[in-house]
């Protein structure tokens, strides 16, 4: 399930150079290859489908290989996670920019025509570790070769010192070349209504073509039609290559059709079979969804298996923490929750939740904090900051809708570490546009600049230490309090507190202020700022005169 998306931007690439990579040192990476859809002499050719056909034939044949390269659901993911357009055609330099931050070995780019029923195929590898063109590939056969023609382009980029010569036949069997195409074009086409009927028509075709059932039961579980998606992979046999996505994908059916003991006994099978997080994470989901005591085992049980599975997923601590906050155990909930902002600081979901639990534990600046960044976050929690602690929103759980392989997780891993460094770097930039407009003295200029930044990066303190200390020489004092609060609670400095001892003093609450004072002292006992501030309540407390923001 995807509920995050940041545009990337392309930086510019130095000249491209031409090389050749060995095949022991193709072997050896363990970096995945992104294949990009190839270029079309016409979009308005009847072939227009070969482009993304192209990427996902090499794709399967080069992983057949033992050449590590991007599935298209694993390419598709990605682009939907750096916020890239799947259809548009993208310049050479955004394309580099996507496979450095994939952490991809190289990037296979070419084109495909057809002239008199005859395929001519083009393709050469990037290298991003040098930023070098290898050799270029020409293949060509009749277009009802299509397999073999791409599979000696494989061949060559996987080997390219013997010319793809040498290596082991692919045991591969692949479905009628109409077949494919039509698969194809269900895959590209705009509506659900044409994607349905192409998918149909390449099953109809090729009544054993898994590939393109499972696709047609992935159309019809994000259409909501789980009766006709649960249809769509039931045909399946147990020997299909296929078999053990397909059951993963009939237990997600029977399970949004609340057909819960055959769901259970169905992940329960898949998991004794070979354990997965996205197993133990859905048979949590069944759990929270089923009514009364679950006599198999807590969803919290199950969610902290997936959690520690792959403990870098926002998406299984957030479960965690959800499901304990559903069960009131509020301090548990706490502990996850703030697990899930930390690892995925845009989460609008785990910051409300979060607040939920906030709220319930008393801690009601904090809450309402959380809550608000939430409804900054997504529009389903606006105007919803003083919600009652008692409310926690149901069917939040995130149910995984794709069987995690440890390359998945990686890559998901990489995706999110590449975004959030994107996000903190534009937060950085608008923190450092506010100190400029706080020294210049334009405070009402430097205050949405702050407000952007925490947009981006919730929990940056120094964003929230200055947004405060300019509430405070504003008179807003109670806003001021609220954001130093944050601050400190994203990270305590011996700054944020005299700011916050400061905002007491202009309510005149001298015994809250000596407390952040002697704290600042704690943190930094040489702090001159923190003794001359404690002199001053100690001759009775006078306020301020508000000045230059430290």
């Amino acid at each position: 399930m995807r509920h995050r998306s940041v545009t990337t931007t392309a930086s510019g690439i130095a000249a491209i150079l031409s090389v050749i990579v060995s095949p022991a040192a193709l072997a050896a990476q363990t970096a995945p290859t992104l294949v990009m859809p190839f270029e079309r002499a016409s979009d308005d050719s009847p072939l227009y489908w070969l482009g993304e056909g192209a990427a996902i034939l090499l794709a399967d044949d080069l992983n057949a290989l033992g050449v590590s390269a991007l599935t298209r659901p694993e390419r598709m993911d990605a682009f939907d996670l750096l916020g890239l357009p799947v259809s548009a055609s993208l310049s050479r330099a955004t394309v580099i920019k996507v496979g450095q931050v994939l952490g991809a070995s190289g990037i296979v780019v070419g084109s495909v025509e057809i002239q008199e029923n005859t395929l001519a195929i083009r393709a050469r590898r990037i290298d991003l570790e040098s930023g070098r063109l290898e050799d270029e590939i020409v293949e060509g056969g009749p277009l009802g070769e299509l397999f073999a023609v791409f599979e000696r382009v494989a061949r060559r980029l996987a080997f390219p010192a013997s010319g793809g010569v040498g290596a082991a036949p692919l045991e591969r069997v692949y479905p009628p070349v109409e077949a494919f195409e039509h698969y194809v074009k269900g895959l590209v086409s705009e509506t659900p209504a044409s994607q349905a009927r192409f998918f149909d028509r390449a099953i109809q075709l090729h009544p054993r073509y898994d590939r393109a059932r499972l696709a047609l039961w992935a159309l019809r579980d994000e259409q909501g039609e789980h009766e006709a998606a649960l249809t769509a992979v039931a045909a399946v046999p147990a020997d299909s290559p296929l078999s053990r996505r397909t059951r993963f994908a009939a237990a997600l059916s029977l399970t949004e059709l609340r057909r819960f003991d055959e769901a259970f006994e169905a992940f329960t099978a898949l998991e004794s079979e070979q354990p997965g997080a996205a197993l133990a994470n859905n048979l949590g989901v069944i759990q929270l969804r089923r009514s009364g005591l679950p006599r198999e085992g807590m969803a919290t049980y199950f969610f902290t298996r997936a959690a520690d599975a792959e403990p870098g997923s926002a998406d299984f601590t957030f479960n965690v923490g959800y499901a304990y906050a559903v069960a009131r155990d509020m301090t548990a909930a706490l502990y996850w929750l703030r697990e899930t902002v930390r690892r995925y600081p845009a989460d609008a979901a785990a910051h409300f939740v979060l607040g939920v639990a906030l709220d319930a534990t008393g801690n009601r600046i904090e809450a309402a904090r959380e809550k608000a960044l939430a409804s900054q976050l997504s529009s389903r929690y606006a105007g919803s900051p003083r919600t009652s602690a008692d409310e926690v929103p149901l069917r939040l759980e995130r149910l995984m809708r794709r069987l995690e392989t440890p390359r998945a997780a990686r890559l998901d891993a990489a995706l999110v570490g590449s975004v959030q460094r994107e996000q903190h770097e534009l937060a950085q930039f608008h923190l450092d546009r506010a100190r400029r407009f706080v020294d210049e003295e334009q405070d009402r200029a430097a205050i949405p600049e702050l407000r952007r930044a925490i947009y981006l990066s919730p929990y940056l303190a120094d964003a929230h230490r200055l947004l405060g200390s300019l509430y405070l020489r504003a008179g807003r004092t109670r806003e001021a309090i609220d954001a130093l609060k944050i601050a400190i609670w994203s990270r305590d400095s011996a700054a944020a507190r005299l700011a916050l001892a400061e905002a007491y003093i202009q309510t005149e609450d001298a015994a809250a202020a000596r407390v952040e004072v002697q704290r600042a002292l704690e943190l930094d006992p040489s702090s001159e700022r923190a003794r001359r501030l404690l002199e001053r309540l100690d001759r009775g407390g006078e306020r301020p005169v508000a000045g230059r923001i430290p």
